[in-house]
């Protein structure tokens, strides 16, 4: 028991900061997971799970006690939301992925289309203002600005909606991992959360390619057939 206590409470100093080793860890799984999910491979759904659960620890630390003096309850909830989310994909795309032969990817991607697109712009946009004000009452007594809130409701509700979207298979969560991106890197580094703001920033990079890549699969993948041949490099693209 002494010994998984101290891999939990294991920490490292950067620049005369102290981190949790959970937090390298549980982001170098987002990260494996966000490459496995640019590759469609069902596998990016279990791999999140053991980077969420890490997560939480992380930014709940006014429970486990973590080194930094602010607990995110935005990027602490979402983490719940990310295991909910990751049994839905992981079920979804191994479902597909029965149809499909041996050596092809779990799911065609496709763009959302414009009712759905418009539906969950609204619901975001709802879930963003509900949000911010129950962290705020959570957070009551925490000496925070008000616009503190209002960014990790909207890291809380774009992750929701991205990680949603990605189990759908719509291209469009790319763009809003984006979106979550441009946010959650200043704040996550104003709060000493320094591994997963660096990491943040190295998804704005590799999300940014993942929607190259699934953008050019939705298109020569099209279900209807009527997309062109695929060329050596739309081959080398979406492998």
């Amino acid at each position: 028991m002494e010994v998984w206590n101290d891999l939990f409470d294991a920490r490292l100093t950067v620049a005369g900061h102290s981190i949790a080793w959970r937090e390298v860890v549980g982001n170098a799984f987002g990260l494996a997971s966000a490459v496995l999910g640019m590759r469609r491979t069902v596998w990016a759904w279990p791999v999140g799970i053991v980077g969420n659960l890490l997560l939480f620890t992380v930014f709940m630390g006014v429970w486990f006690a973590n080194p930094q003096e602010h607990s995110l309850f935005g990027q602490a909830a979402r983490q719940v939301f990310f295991v909910l989310t990751s049994l839905y994909g992981w079920w979804a795309w191994q479902r597909s992925r029965r149809t499909r032969g041996r050596h092809e990817p779990a799911i065609t991607p496709r763009w959302a289309t414009v009712r759905e697109r418009t539906a969950y712009l609204l619901g975001a946009a709802a879930l963003v203002v509900l949000t911010q004000w129950v962290f705020a009452e959570v957070g009551a007594g925490w000496p925070a600005p008000r616009w503190y809130y209002w960014t990790d409701a909207w890291i809380f509700v774009g992750s929701m909606l991205a990680t949603y979207a990605m189990a759908r298979g719509w291209v469009d969560f790319w763009l809003v991992w984006i979106a979550v991106d441009v946010v959650g890197v200043p704040l996550l580094w104003h709060s000493g959360y320094y591994p997963s703001a660096v990491l943040y920033a190295v998804y704005g990079a590799f999300v940014l390619w993942g929607f190259v890549v699934w953008r050019r699969a939705a298109r020569v993948e099209a279900p209807t057939g009527g997309g062109p041949p695929l060329t050596e490099e739309d081959r080398t693209l979406v492998r």
